[in-house]
């Protein structure tokens, strides 16, 4: 079994959620639960031994839109996010990632060797992430905080603009180069994350945004879970033109399990086979080389394969990949040490 550092997961959601109708969240993880996809009986059973756990904002207006006769849906953007009620519930959402590090439920790590030693002891290694930054006003003393909190990660929007960017709809088929990019917030926002050493994750920013990023930051360039525009053309995929400076950087895309990022015609249906993952991935590592491709799966935040179906189905990918002949040593990079190669860069840890 290979083990497995994700590049993205929504727990941190669904413990809030579960919580808000009085659910112990600490207990929920660590012992286990029939919803969802993550918990820590689950991720051990399918060798997924940490990953980047978002502090997302949802959006109470978004209602994905239904395929047309043609197969073709654009769903508009959510509405932008106050900043305040934003703060509180990414406080909530950190406090529960406080307290299942001070339970022994996971291990918030900081840095890579903190990953490493969490991975040897069977402890899943989580680091904190803000998926949007609709928390953080322009001075940026919030991101201050939170990074003294343990975040090492962020993505400047989700799938909505906020005062740092733009982000793309969920909508097939269109073209990631759906509105402007970076503020002048945003590219702030961009160069105190540089100083710190925060990761810029670019998975929900349209196209635009993506080569202000490129052009602004000194880390590589990381997309946690997006997958191939030319397989599956939504908006939130990548084009051949991102991924080539994805590899030019020695950054890395994580895979997405999103169904609908996966299948040719991008429709929400679980019944998608582990082939198409595996396409994605070829697709990849041809295109960028072995070094720049990982897992992103966007677990309890999707809709995954039934053949996956929650993270004890992980390592059915990673034996998918084996028979379509990728070496032990490539699936190491793809599993876990791509991951953790970019992170130490971005986190200023000594070559």
């Amino acid at each position: 079994m290979q083990l497995v550092f994700d590049g993205h997961n929504d727990v941190l959601l669904r413990l809030w959620r579960n919580a808000k109708m009085g659910s112990d969240p600490v207990a929920e993880f660590m012992q286990g639960t029939y919803e969802g996809h993550i918990d820590a009986p689950r991720a051990k059973a399918g060798g997924l031994a940490g990953g980047i756990c978002a502090i997302y904002i949802p959006s109470g207006d978004l209602i994905l839109k239904e395929p047309d006769a043609s197969g073709h849906y654009i769903t508009p953007l959510a509405a932008p996010l106050e900043r305040q009620p934003s703060l509180d519930i990414a406080l909530e959402k950190a406090a529960i990632a406080l307290r299942l590090d001070q339970a022994g439920g996971w291990k918030l790590c900081r840095s890579t060797v903190e990953i490493r030693q969490a991975m040897a002891d069977g402890v899943f290694a989580a680091v904190l992430h803000m998926e949007g930054c609709e928390p953080i006003a322009a001075d940026l003393d919030a991101l201050d905080v939170f990074y003294a909190a343990g975040l090492r990660s962020l993505g400047p929007v989700w799938s909505r603009h906020n005062i740092f960017g733009h982000g793309v709809p969920f909508a097939y088929p269109m073209s990631p180069d759906t509105a402007p990019g970076l503020t002048d917030a945003g590219f702030e926002l961009v160069k105190r994350c540089n100083r710190l050493g925060i990761l810029i994750d670019l998975a929900h920013i349209t196209e635009k945004g993506f080569w202000d990023v490129a052009k602004t930051t000194d880390q590589p360039l990381v997309a946690s879970h997006s997958n191939v525009h030319a397989l599956t053309p939504v908006a939130r995929n990548l084009t051949d033109k991102q991924m080539d400076a994805i590899k030019e950087s020695k950054g890395l895309v994580g895979l997405n399990y999103a169904v609908t990022m996966l299948r040719p015609d991008a429709r929400d249906d679980a019944n998608t086979p582990i082939s198409a993952m595996v396409q994605h991935i070829d697709y990849m590592v041809k295109r960028m080389g072995i070094d720049c491709v990982a897992l992103g799966s966007d677990f309890d935040g999707a809709t995954i394969p039934t053949e996956i179906r929650d993270a004890s189905g992980n390592n059915n990918l990673v034996a998918a990949l084996k028979s379509a002949g990728y070496a032990d040593q490539d699936l190491a990079k793809i599993c876990r040490e791509n991951w953790l190669r970019v992170l130490a860069q971005a986190w200023h840890e000594p070559a």
